[in-house]
C-alpha cells in the first residue's frame, strides 16, 4: 500500500516537469520572437528608444529559456524562430504588435515580466 501511494505521489509531482508549450503558444512565441528581433535590428531611420531594443532582446532570451524548460527541443525552437525572423526582419516598428507580445509573454511565463527585467540588467 505504501508503494502505491509513493508511486501516485511521484507521478503527481512529476507532471510540472513534463509540462509542454502547446502548438498555439509555440506559434505565438515564435511570432513574437520574430517581432522582437525585428525591433532589435530596425532599419535606418526608424525612431525608437534604446530601452525598447534591450527589452526586445531580453524577451527573446526569456521565451527561448521557457520553451527549453517546458521541453521544446532547441533545434525545433531555433527553426521556428528563424522562420519568424525571416518574416519580420527589416519591418518597421509596430508598437501594437510589440505590446501584444509583451502581454502574451507576461501571461504565458510565470513571473515573465520579472524574468525579462532581470535579463535586461545582465545584457551588458
Amino acid at each position: 500500500m505504501n508503494k502505491i501511494i509513493f508511486v501516485i505521489i511521484s507521478i503527481f509531482f512529476s507532471f510540472p516537469t513534463y509540462a509542454e508549450m502547446n502548438d498555439a503558444n509555440k506559434s505565438k512565441a515564435w511570432e513574437c520572437s520574430g517581432i522582437y528581433m525585428a525591433n532589435y535590428f530596425l532599419p535606418a531611420g526608424e525612431t525608437f528608444e534604446y530601452s525598447m531594443k534591450e527589452k526586445s532582446m531580453a524577451s527573446v532570451k526569456v521565451l527561448k529559456a521557457y520553451a527549453l524548460e517546458t521541453g521544446v527541443p532547441e533545434t525545433n525552437w531555433d527553426e521556428g524562430v528563424n522562420k519568424a525572423v525571416d518574416k519580420y526582419y527589416g519591418s518597421k516598428y509596430d508598437k501594437v504588435k510589440t505590446d501584444q507580445c509583451h502581454t502574451f509573454l507576461e501571461g504565458l511565463i510565470p513571473n515573465g515580466k520579472e524574468r525579462v527585467n532581470k535579463v535586461v540588467q545582465t545584457l551588458y
